[in-house]
Formats: C-alpha cells, sequence, structure tokens
C-alpha cells in the first residue's frame, strides 16, 4: 500500500513501475498493490488507466460511485477507506531486528486478505 495520497504528489506512473520492480526483485512474492489517491478523482483515473489493482478515493460518495463503476469495468477495485495499517514505516524503519520480526509474524499471522 502507498503512502497517504501518493497518488497525488507521485501518480500512478511512479507506483505502476515501483510495484513492477518489486515483482521482478522477488517473483515469487504475493501481494496486490493498493494507491492511495486522496480525494482526487483525477489521479484515481490515472491510476485505473494504467492498471493498478485497488486505489483508495476519499471524496465525495457520488464521485466514488461513478469511479467504481469505471474501476468494475476494467476488473480492477475502488475502496473508499484506507485499509489498517500492517506495518508503518515511519515507526517500524528504525525499530531493532527482534522488534521488527516479531512484528512482521504478528501482522503475518492475523490479517485476512485486504484484495
Amino acid at each position: 500500500m502507498s503512502a497517504v495520497d501518493a497518488g497525488i504528489y507521485a501518480g500512478a506512473g511512479w507506483f505502476k513501475a515501483l510495484v513492477a520492480a518489486a515483482r521482478n526483485t522477488v517473483p515469487t512474492a504475493r501481494f496486490s498493490e493498493i494507491l492511495d489517491c486522496g480525494d482526487h478523482a483525477g489521479a484515481v483515473q490515472a491510476a485505473l488507466r494504467a492498471g493498478i489493482a485497488a486505489v483508495i478515493f476519499t471524496g465525495r460518495s457520488d464521485v466514488a460511485e461513478r469511479l467504481a463503476a469505471i474501476a468494475e469495468q476494467k476488473k480492477l477495485r475502488l475502496l473508499t477507506a484506507r485499509p489498517p495499517h500492517a506495518l508503518d514505516l515511519a515507526v517500524d524503519v528504525f525499530a531493532d531486528a527482534e522488534t521488527l520480526r516479531r512484528r512482521c509474524a504478528d501482522v503475518l499471522a492475523s490479517l485476512s486478505p485486504i484484495c
């Protein structure tokens, strides 16, 4: 999952390239990409055109309905709220190795798939 509003300030192209690099680095990893576009409908449309699997839109509900219909046509997902954090790098990146290992294990054992 991207940082909050990353679809607005970094863009769908950057995120798509980041996801491709991650898939190329670890081809056996299983994950779904989620790009947070905040309340910016144009960023959501760019992400859908780029084929981002799931996009977060927190704007008006009438706009969300129209964007969800576009996403559905492309077999992509539109989320209207951010899923809970699994790992927050702003907090966890500076943790010691054992704390981070335990945190990752707890997260992997407790979460159901979100996508």
